[in-house]
């Protein structure tokens, strides 16, 4: 088994990649929420959710092919031949396409670079701001953003566990459109948290934190990485005041000192490993499910310090039902198929 090293530091598995037909078009007989390309008209449906790899990415290419004025991405990596076709073709077509891709990883994006940039796309590699932009997003018309955990990389579909969350909230947007254009700028600021929006390197570990702490009844813990002391510490002390904590991680031989810690204050652990099968590449934590006061954190950030306090990253944390049962359902499956620790 090759390894590869991980924006936030940690290792992580190396996979052969999945060789597709040049800009294919997939398609899936998988639902997808009713919600997700209806026009919001209220709070209640502002989110909707994507679970991969149980559903397939022909929602992310739909949500692509919507667009009837912009789109505007912002990803780590960008290796998925229909995606990059999608948008060679909405550019051909009139829409304004601009993407801003990891440069750091060039030896993954730059196909997708020069085929978006031959075909009159407004590409850029990513400021040297931040050690990675290590964001996952994409804004259609300025109406509606996409955030998820996994990126456009078709190596991966296969295995990974990954979220998406649709948010067509106003001032989340507004937001992350004001962002993305201060960074494709090369001149990055202080983002706005709209309503529920979740950033690095601004607040990310903050929020999360608030997040942990709040917990009152139950913790629900999804990631790929788990060495961020501030979050791990407060994990551990959410257990020890009773609060029932249960962790779905990866790699236990890379975190064991953080886990036998979560486990000694009274937390579950379950751990999947690199050698096969489901890849929990998610980020993601649920508080509380099923009280009045639930959220749910779904985004880009690991726990790790480069993650949360250096990299360019995106998140939200809500208290929407279908997201917050959407995850908890997901995360309840892949406590009960992990490996026990």
């Amino acid at each position: 088994m090759r390894i590869r090293r991980s924006a936030c530091g940690a290792v992580s598995r190396s996979r052969q990649p999945i060789l597709l037909p040049a800009f294919a078009v997939a398609l899936s007989l998988i639902s997808v929420d009713p919600g997700v390309f209806a026009a919001p008209a209220n709070a209640a449906t502002d989110f909707s959710t994507i679970v991969f790899p149980d559903q397939s990415h022909s929602a992310v290419y739909d949500f692509i092919d919507s667009a009837t004025s912009s789109i505007d991405i912002t990803m780590y990596e960008l290796r998925d031949d229909t995606a990059v076709g999608d948008l060679v073709r909405k550019q051909q077509a009139g829409i304004a396409v601009r993407v801003i891709l990891d440069g750091a990883h060039q030896s993954v994006n730059n196909a997708a670079y020069t085929t978006l940039a031959n075909a009159g796309a407004a590409v850029t590699w990513s400021t040297s701001a931040f050690v990675y932009t290590h964001q996952k997003t994409i804004t259609v018309d300025h109406g509606r953003s996409l955030i998820m955990s996994g990126n456009l990389d078709s190596t991966y579909y296969a295995d990974d566990r990954d979220y998406g969350v649709f948010d067509a909230d106003r001032a989340d947007v507004d937001a992350i459109e004001q962002v993305f254009d201060a960074d494709f700028a090369q001149n990055p600021g202080t983002p706005s948290d709209g309503d529920n929006l979740v950033w690095s390197p601004t607040d990310a570990e903050s929020r999360l934190l608030g997040l942990i702490n709040g917990a009152q009844h139950s913790l629900d813990v999804e990631e790929l990485e788990f060495g961020d002391s501030t979050l791990v510490n407060a994990i551990a002390d959410a257990a020890r005041r009773g609060v029932t904590v249960r962790v779905v991680g990866m790699n236990p031989d890379s975190y064991r000192d953080q886990f036998d810690q979560v486990q000694a204050a009274g937390g579950q652990i379950v751990t999947y490993s690199a050698s096969g099968g489901t890849y929990i590449h998610a980020k993601a934590i649920v508080a509380d499910y099923g009280t009045a006061t639930a959220k749910v954190f779904v985004g880009s950030e690991n726990f790790s310090d480069n993650s949360l306090n250096h990299n360019r990253e995106l998140g939200l944390i809500v208290g929407d039902s279908g997201v917050l049962s959407t995850v908890e359902n997901t995360f309840a499956t892949d406590f009960a198929n992990g490996t026990p620790y």
